[in-house]
C-alpha cells in the first residue's frame, strides 16, 4: 500500500517585493520518511520550511500539509507540528522541567498526566538529571536536546527540523541523529534542512537541493549521487595535478589552490595521483561532492 502524503507542493511560490525566495518549487513528503532540504546559504529552504509549518503564506502556487491549506487550516495543521527551528528560544528564567511544562500548556496539557509526559521526553533527550536546573546553566547541547523534547510534546505527526545540529559537537550530534532515527521508527515523519552533508547522508530518505529558491534535483541520495557525479574522486595540489593531457573520462574541478579529479574508475585516478608525488587519498564520491557540483564551490556568508 503506498504511503499517504503528508506535504504536497506544486509551482509553490513565496516572493518579498520583487525577490522570488522560493521559484516554482514542486516536491512532496510522505508518512515515515525522513526528507531533506539541502542549498547554500539564502537557497531558500528556511523559506520554504515557514510555509509549511504556517509561519509564513505564500505567493501563489499550492501547498498543502496533511491534505489542508496552510492559508485556511493553519490551526489543525500545528496541532500535528513539532517545531525545531534555527534559535534556541527557550525560557532561560526557569528549569528544562518548567520550559516543557509552559509550552504544554499550549496544547490543552495539565494535571498528572502532563507531568509523567515532561519526565518521559527529558528522559528520552537524555536530559533528565538537569531537570530542574536553570535553563542557563546548559550546554548548547543540552539547551537544543531540550527544544527537542519540547517539539515532541503533542506527539507531532511530522516533525519540523532547521538546521537541528547546528554548532553542537560530534558526540552530541551522532546522539540527536540516533533519537531522530528513533523517532522516524515509531511513526514520525521527518523535515529536515542541514548544512551537515553526513546529517543528511545518516538521516535522509530522500534531498531535495534548492539553490536561488530552485530545485536543483530530488530523490534518493545514492541515487543522486550516481545520476550527477562519477563513483571516484581524488583532490590534489594545484601545482603537481597536471591538469593538461588528463585522457578521456576525467573531470575536473578547480578551487582555491586544489584540484579535483573525478573518474568511473579508480585507476584512472591513480596514475595520475601518483605522478603527482603528493600525499592523496582516491575516495568515492559522496553528497558533499554533489552538493558543490549543483551549487557551486564559492563562499556564500548571507542566509
Amino acid at each position: 500500500m503506498p504511503a499517504e502524503t503528508l506535504i504536497q507542493s506544486k509551482n509553490l511560490i513565496k516572493k518579498y517585493d520583487d525577490f522570488a525566495a522560493v521559484d516554482g518549487v514542486n516536491f512532496e513528503v510522505k508518512a515515515g520518511e525522513c526528507f531533506g532540504f539541502l542549498g547554500p546559504n539564502g537557497a531558500g529552504k528556511s523559506t520554504l520550511m515557514k510555509m509549511i509549518y504556517c509561519f509564513s503564506p505564500r505567493t501563489s502556487g499550492e501547498l498543502s500539509v496533511f491534505g489542508l491549506d496552510p492559508k485556511t487550516h493553519a490551526p489543525e495543521i500545528k496541532n500535528r507540528l513539532g517545531v525545531v527551528a534555527q534559535s534556541d528560544n527557550l525560557d532561560d528564567e526557569v528549569t528544562p522541567a518548567q520550559n516543557l511544562e509552559i509550552y504544554g500548556r499550549f496544547f490543552g496539557l495539565g494535571g498528572e498526566s502532563l507531568s509523567q509526559k515532561v519526565k518521559t521526553l527529558l528522559h528520552f533527550m537524555t536530559l533528565e538529571a538537569r531537570a530542574d536546573d536553570n535553563v542557563r546553566e546548559l550546554s548548547g547541547g543540552m539547551k537544543r536536546r531540550l527544544v527537542i523534547a519540547r517539539s515532541l510534546l503533542n506527539d507531532p505527526d511530522l516533525l519540523i527540523l532547521d538546521e537541528p545540529t547546528t554548532g553542537l559537537d560530534p558526540q552530541v550530534r551522532h546522539l540527536i541523529w540516533a533519537k531522530l532515527r528513533e523517532l522516524k521508527k515509531q511513526g514520525v515523519t521527518l523535515l529536515l534542512t542541514t548544512h551537515y552533508m553526513e546529517e543528511a547522508q545518516q538521516l535522509c530518505d530522500r534531498l531535495l537541493v534548492i539553490d536561488h529558491g530552485k530545485v536543483l534535483t530530488q530523490g534518493k541520495p545514492a541515487d543522486l549521487i550516481k545520476k550527477h557525479l562519477e563513483p571516484f574522486v581524488v583532490d590534489l595540489p594545484e601545482g603537481k595535478a597536471r591538469p593538461k593531457g588528463l585522457g578521456r573520462g576525467i573531470r575536473l574541478e578547480k578551487h582555491g589552490d586544489r584540484i579535483f579529479l573525478y573518474a568511473k574508475s579508480p585507476s584512472a585516478l591513480e596514475k595520475i595521483a601518483m605522478a603527482s608525488k603528493a600525499d592523496f587519498q582516491i575516495r568515492p564520491t559522496g553528497l558533499e561532492d554533489l552538493f558543490l557540483k549543483l551549487t557551486g564551490r564559492e563562499l556564500r556568508e548571507s542566509d
